[in-house]
């Protein structure tokens, strides 16, 4: 059977934040995110250029364990990785104003 393929971005940050429901899987993804940022500007300031594929492996790390054990789903970076990428950092800053919980109501109400 063939799956259904996400063409819009407005679909995909609907779907993105279905698969993101649990506070958990957030708050992992939010450390692992933000742990990246940080690995990367150490990195770029150390001149340690080669070490910067950590920063990628810290962040997955953090959102990959919570999608597996918390949220019990499969991660889309595997089917759209542009997209994801993009919509953990506005996850992110979605958290940070204090928008997400009503985000993931709005989008559950619609469900």
């Amino acid at each position: 059977m063939e799956e259904h393929r996400i063409e819009t971005y407005s679909d995909f940050w609907d779907y993105y934040v279905l698969e993101h429901s649990k506070p958990l899987t957030r708050y992992l993804h939010f450390v692992g995110t933000a742990l990246g940022m940080v690995l990367l500007v150490w990195f770029l300031r150390d001149g340690s250029y080669y070490l910067i594929p950590l920063c990628f492996v810290v962040g997955y790390a953090f959102a990959w364990f919570s999608h597996f054990f918390v949220e019990k789903n499969r991660p889309a970076t595997f089917k759209y990785p542009l997209w994801s990428f993009i919509s953990d950092y506005k996850m992110m800053f979605f958290m940070l104003t204090g928008w997400m919980n009503s985000e993931v109501d709005r989008v559950i109400d619609r469900a």
